[in-house]
């Protein structure tokens, strides 16, 4: 059963929100062993056969029979649980009828995952569904109940939230999908609970996408001819390359979201919803996913996509809940959960489990060997002891910052203030003065070329209202030595000189960093920043604002601290670094 209880209030409740102060309620579930009829269900007496059930974990998926040989081999006991009913609970455990079966999933990294492919291709052909088949109806009929209330719950909650935010033509609505089992159920529920299979479908296509998430792409589309799934991906910068450039991704500076998903996926909602006011987003989004999720609140206005309204149905589903679901409705899905996946997000994401990486290497030995490789190689790079040992531990996947990267040198600006005019600064690059530096300084005010000396490279910016000069730019195009003087006050709604010089710092760090993240693209809710690419290399772009749509709102100013995403990517951090720079 699942539980749940307002701390705030002391009170004992029916849902994740207090009907009392409306607040989020603690969530406990509790799942049980029918001995009898050999599966899990939610409640202490068995509905089938009326037995009482014992306690058996707090959350648990069906193991499908694929990854059910695996096991078996790594026990060196091929299809010794063919006809058990096997489980997988809370904290990684493996369970066969019941009872806990002595894997330990740490020491997986010990083994040649050339030998378990073969191992596999030699029984497969002898492994079964039918126990299987026959203790998931069983399950499924144990857990009726529980299935129509977190459906009906869910559908009522669709219908709700669309029933508000879908009333007029100025608001539109989408489904997140990514292919994995949590969007599979959202796009489900909502097709059926708005009685609309036209309900637009966006699948971030990140280019790591498993090959079985493509497969399934594929066949939902096949499947659902009526269900518009629009597809985006960065078809201009490569993963790989840019691992080399920035260092591989880790469980902080997951850099590869920003650049291959969210930023394009907000390019996407924009063009596709250019004249809506608001838009209604479906994600597959859990609370019992990780520790930050558990944070989330079920509707939320979006924090990295400007104008978007998320709404997460299935918030305080667990993974129980999932399958439930996906079996009970005989809906398609991603075929990498019968390997054993859990998740099925970009098959190298940092935050993926010691037991992913091994299934990579089993199932995908090629990708895995290509990752493996440029790991190994930028351990060689920051002069780690035992580069293996720190690509199989998982070591890269706790790296902070950019100690030891190339491009981190862009993050430092070399500034000191003028000795005559505490109202100038003056500033050396590090990167020569271009045209596009200009265009950072757009969101102050309008540009005027005229009125400086131009054989100075002087710039000003007038006050977008009063027209009056504000700041002047003075640097020569082709030299790094900039000097900015600031004319009159306030700037960017500052009074105060360090407050300002602050908001030219962020604008600056943008000039030297921008490696086409397509975050601030985002962060604009009034779409006039474009990223345009400037040459061969995966990481050379400039910023371009449109005068006519920039409203000088500033906040893409310094939406990210220090003014660009990727200065939090490449800061170098350790000893001698302060983590509050």
């Amino acid at each position: 059963m699942i539980s749940y209880y307002c701390t705030n209030c002391n009170l004992s409740v029916n849902q994740s929100e207090c009907p009392v102060c409306g607040k989020r309620t603690e969530i406990k579930s509790e799942l049980f062993w029918c001995k009898k009829c050999n599966v899990p269900t939610y409640n202490s007496i068995c509905p089938v056969c009326q037995n009482e059930c014992k306690y058996f974990t707090s959350d648990v998926r069906p193991v499908f029979p694929e990854e059910r040989l695996l096991i078996e081999i790594i026990l060196n006991k091929p299809l010794a649980f063919i006809n058990d009913s096997v489980w997988n609970g809370s904290g990684n455990r493996y369970y066969v009828n019941g009872k806990k079966i002595p894997l330990k999933i740490s020491d997986v990294k010990q083994l040649d995952s050339n030998t378990i492919r073969k191992e596999i291709d030699k029984y497969k052909e002898h492994n079964s569904y039918n126990a299987f088949n026959a203790y998931i109806d069983k399950w499924i009929l144990a857990n009726k109940t529980h299935f129509e209330s977190i459906t009906t719950e869910a559908k009522q909650y669709i219908n709700g939230i669309s029933s508000e935010y879908l009333n007029d033509k100025i608001n539109s609505a989408f489904v997140s999908f990514s292919g994995g089992k949590d969007s599979t159920v959202v796009s489900d529920l909502v097709r059926k609970a708005l009685a609309n299979p036209s309900v637009i479908h966006i699948f971030g296509n990140t280019t790591l996408e498993f090959p079985h998430t493509y497969e399934y792409i594929a066949r939902f589309r096949e499947k659902n001819k009526k269900t518009p799934m629009l597809s985006i991906e960065n078809k201009e910068q490569d993963f790989f390359n840019l691992c080399e450039t920035f260092g591989p991704p880790s469980r902080t500076l997951r850099w590869c979201c920003t650049i291959f998903k969210t930023g394009f996926i907000g390019e996407k909602i924009k063009s596709t919803f250019a004249d809506q006011k608001k838009i209604l987003t479906f994600y597959g989004i859990r609370r019992s996913e990780s520790v930050s999720r558990n944070k989330y609140e079920r509707s939320s206005d979006g924090e990295k996509i400007s104008k978007q309204m998320v709404a997460s149905p299935i918030i305080d589903w667990i993974d129980y809940d999932i399958w439930l679901y996906i079996l009970t409705t005989k809906i398609d899905f991603n075929d990498a959960y019968k390997l054993g996946y859990t998740r099925v997000g970009c098959w190298c994401c940092p935050n993926n489990s010691q037991w992913s990486q091994f299934l990579a290497s089993v199932y995908m030995p090629d990708l895995y060997k290509k990752f493996y490789d440029i790991l190994y190689k930028f351990a060689v790079k920051m002069g780690k002891k035992d580069p293996a040992e720190y690509v199989v531990d998982g070591g890269w996947k706790a790296r902070q910052g950019g100690a030891g990267i190339e491009l981190s040198k862009n993050v430092a600006i070399n500034f000191k203030p003028c000795a005559t005019d505490s109202k100038s600064f003056n500033y050396v690059l590090n990167k020569p003065i271009t045209e596009q530096l200009y265009e950072l300084f757009k969101p102050f005010g309008i540009l005027n070329f005229d009125m400086g000396k131009s054989r100075l490279g002087e710039v000003y910016i007038l006050d977008f209202n009063t027209k009056l000069p504000i700041i002047k730019l003075q640097g020569r195009i082709g030299t790094n030595e900039l000097k900015i003087s600031i004319l009159n006050t306030p700037i960017a709604r500052r009074t105060k000189i360090v407050e300002i010089e602050l908001k030219f710092k962020c604008q600056i760090t943008k000039y030297q960093l921008c490696a086409g993240c397509h975050a601030c693209e985002n962060a604009c809710k009034h779409n006039a920043i474009k990223l345009i690419k400037n040459g061969e290399s995966d990481f050379d772009y400039y910023y371009e604002i449109n005068e006519n749509k920039c409203v000088h709102c500033f906040d893409c100013i310094n939406h990210y601290t220090g003014g660009c995403y990727m200065r939090r990517v490449l800061l170098p951090r350790g000893k001698g670094y302060s983590g509050n720079d």
